[in-house]
């Protein structure tokens, strides 16, 4: 059987028979991958505490037939004791785990960027520097764009035409203009949208001077698009808090 070695995090963990436990991970080089860890919820287990959710780990797998089986695992930054102690960044880290394991709906198939992105996201919300829910918005939008699905937010989605324009259509793939606005259509705010275009390109500065009813309309704009891409929501956002 061939050994491998990879950088993954710990999407998330259920329990296998007495003291076993499946262990779902996204990883830099071969994408979403599960592994049987034995043994692993003995207290004297090598590596139980380095295999939880949030954690980034150096982990190494052999393959099995239906199952691959975690023979170490080296912990290459703990995410979870500092989530854990504050709600709010352990709701939105939460939601994160969740989006990256939908949008790596294949097993084993690379998917390199979308890690990066959750690699980056966790090391955001663990060092503070940010709203959590600023923080939670931008890593979704990056990783709907990193799908295929980037938002239009400036420019007409349909037409190309150069905004800002005040309809928005999931649809549609973001923003469209006067011409090209089909029915059922949106009309955010003209600030909501430049938070967003912000948060999807980075511009930090730009994203925390945003007001508060801004931030909402964008989470609500964001959710929306998400779900209308995979097909159903995330259920760990019901638990996100929106201040």
């Amino acid at each position: 059987m061939r050994t491998y070695r990879d950088e993954a995090v710990v999407l998330r963990t259920h329990d296998l028979g007495e003291v076993d436990r499946i262990i779902t991970m996204l990883s830099r080089e071969n994408g979403r991958i599960r592994g049987v860890a034995k043994g692993v919820r003995r207290s004297k287990s090598r590596f139980g505490a380095r295999l939880e959710p949030f954690t980034h780990v150096d982990v190494q797998l052999y393959q099995g037939r239906s199952l691959d089986t975690v023979t170490q695992a080296e912990s290459v930054q703990a995410h979870g004791s500092v989530l854990c102690a504050d709600y709010p960044r352990w709701t939105t880290g939460s939601a994160m785990l969740e989006a990256a394991e939908r949008f790596t709906a294949e097993e084993k198939e690379p998917a390199t960027q979308q890690f990066l992105l959750l690699v980056a996201g966790l090391r955001a919300l663990t060092d503070g520097h940010h709203d959590p829910g600023l923080i939670l918005d931008a890593y979704l939008l990056r990783s709907i764009a990193v799908a295929g699905w980037s938002p239009s937010f400036t420019t007409c989605a349909r037409c190309g035409a150069i905004g800002p324009h005040r309809g928005f259509h999931f649809a549609s793939g973001g923003s469209v203009c006067r011409n090209c606005r089909p029915p059922g259509a949106s009309s955010p705010r003209p600030e909501t949208l430049e938070l967003l275009g912000a948060l999807l390109s980075g511009d930090w500065p730009t994203a925390e001077a945003s007001q508060e009813r801004h931030r909402k309309e964008g989470s609500a704009l964001v959710a929306a698009f998400l779900q209308w891409h995979l097909e159903r929501g995330l259920r760990s956002l019901r638990l996100v808090e929106r201040t």
